[in-house]
């Protein structure tokens, strides 16, 4: 299924109706320009963690700005909203969702992005199942989020192995509904991210056939703001940047009291958060030209999957440059 601008909106109204915010609230807060309107996700850690401690009202008050947040199902979405207006400013998401946002037109600004976390996401397969190696996966059925990080995970793992995404039998599921098939056995694979491989792990028996180690996939996460916001409100950016930072230095100089915070979020005990946590970097920095290189390759990928409608220049995207 190829991805333009109308199939794009409609994977975003079909996310955003199970979203906790609707589109009402953000009109709302539309008229209030002193208001910067946050989207996140249940898995955007560090957002999660000032959010939890109410650190952007305080860092943002002298500067005459509130904060409303809006919470979205997942990253094409939040993208979406950020794009016509809904939004000002995007938690992190997977470093699939940008390329999808420019194929369809976005105007976005990259604000900062999360340095690697190769591991923080892999195919899974039962312990007792005689997949061994990613060759392993021709003609086999394999459950994974459509745009999502793990999609490109796989992709990039099956070339690795000289397979093409037809070699396998693709089934497009939410993390939440690829467990089930996975646990059912109705798939005989699964690829996804961490909290969710930290989950299962810690739940069933289960083995990791291959992560994005060994420059399979970098898995970045980048943070984003819209283009009117970003130029009219530089001080803004800067101190939410700033406050992302901050965070991802105590997300891992501190992970039990990390894991606290985010456990009840998650819905998951604090084992199972620290294990997961201790895959992802949370190291925040800004974007050289340089870093984009594989935004480009993912790029590159799902066109030549058929997966984008045309070929995406990541290095036209607009980079923010967060004051020294």
């Amino acid at each position: 299924m190829k991805f333009d601008r109308r199939s794009f909106l409609q994977l975003s109204a079909a996310a955003a109706a199970g979203a906790a915010s609707s589109l009402l609230p953000l009109r709302a807060f539309a008229a209030d320009n002193k208001t910067v309107r946050i989207g996140y996700q249940k898995s955007s850690t560090l957002i999660t963690l000032l959010k939890s401690e109410g650190a952007l009202e305080k860092k943002l008050a002298p500067l005459g700005f509130n904060v409303s947040w809006h919470e979205f199902a997942s990253g094409l979405p939040l993208l979406e909203a950020l794009n016509v207006g809904s939004l000002d400013f995007s938690a992190d998401v997977a470093d699939t969702v940008p390329v999808f946002a420019l194929a369809a037109g976005a105007k976005l600004v990259y604000v900062a992005q999360e340095a690697p976390s190769p591991t923080a996401q892999a195919i899974l397969v039962k312990k007792d199942s005689p997949i061994k190696t990613i060759a392993d996966l021709k003609g086999k059925k394999v459950a994974f989020a459509k745009a999502a990080g793990a999609h490109y995970l796989l992709i990039s793992a099956l070339a690795s192995a000289n397979l093409t995404f037809k070699d396998i039998t693709p089934a497009y599921l939410s993390p939440a509904d690829g467990r089930a098939a996975f646990e059912k056995g109705a798939v005989d694979a699964w690829v996804v991210w961490d909290p969710f491989v930290a989950a299962v792990q810690r739940q069933s028996e289960v083995r990791i056939v291959a992560d994005g180690s060994g420059g399979i996939a970098d898995y970045q996460r980048y943070y984003l703001a819209s283009v009117p916001f970003a130029e009219a409100n530089p001080k803004v950016v800067n101190a939410i940047y700033a406050e992302l930072g901050r965070a991802g230095k105590w997300a891992k100089q501190k992970p039990a009291d990390a894991a606290k915070v985010l456990a009840p979020v998650w819905g998951l005990d604090t084992a199972t958060v620290e294990a997961a946590n201790a895959r992802r970097s949370y190291e925040v920095r800004s974007i050289p030209p340089t870093a984009l290189k594989e935004q480009q390759k993912i790029a590159d990928a799902f066109y030549n999957e058929g997966l984008l409608p045309k070929r995406v220049n990541v290095f036209d995207a607009v980079l923010w440059k967060p004051a020294v």
